[in-house]
C-alpha cells in the first residue's frame, strides 16, 4: 500500500511521536521513510563559526535527523534530507519529488484561538497536499 512515507521533523515530541508511528508504517509496508528537516528561511540563522559562516539552523537539522535516524534505522530503510525554505512549501514541494505516498506528522493539539492566532504548519500541510496526510495529536501545548 505504501511504498514512499514522509515524516517531517522539528525534533518536537509530537514529531518523534510521528516518527516512531511512521517508522511502524514502513516496516510494516516494506517502505522507504523519508525523514525531513526544514531550516526555517523566514527565520535568521546564520552565524560565524571562526572564519566559516554556517547556518544554526541546518546544523541543529543534521543532528535532529540523524538522532532520529538512529532511533529508527534498525527497522526500516531511511531517507535523510535536510532542506531550506519555508516549512510548508518545502514539505510539499519534497513530498512531490520523492513520489511520497503518505506524510505523517505531529500536531501539538492547539485549539481554538491558539490554533488559529498561531497558524500550524502541519494544518496547513493537510491542508494543501495532494495526498494523504496522517496526523498525530500531541499532548496541548
Amino acid at each position: 500500500m505504501y511504498e514512499t512515507i514522509l515524516a517531517p521533523t522539528d525534533g518536537s515530541d509530537q514529531a518523534d511521536a510521528a516518527i516512531d508511528y511512521a517508522a511502524k508504517l514502513a516496516a510494516a509496508h516494506d517502505a522507504t521513510l523519508h525523514l525531513l528537516y526544514v531550516a526555517d528561511t523566514n527565520r535568521d540563522s546564520v552565524t560565524m563559526l571562526g572564519t566559516e559562516v554556517v547556518d544554526a539552523l541546518e546544523h541543529e537539522g543534521e543532528r535532529i535527523i540523524e538522532k532520529a535516524a538512529d532511533r529508527v534505522a534498525p527497522h526500516v530503510d531511511i531517507v535523510e534530507a535536510v532542506e531550506t525554505g519555508d516549512p510548508v512549501d518545502t514539505i510539499l514541494n519534497y513530498a512531490d519529488v520523492v513520489d511520497a505516498d503518505l506524510i505523517v506528522m505531529g500536531t501539538q493539539g492547539r485549539r481554538g484561538v491558539d490554533r488559529y492566532l498561531l497558524g500550524s504548519t502541519t494544518e496547513r500541510v493537510v491542508r494543501l497536499s495532494d495526498i494523504p496526510v496522517l496526523t498525530l495529536q500531541g499532548d496541548e501545548s
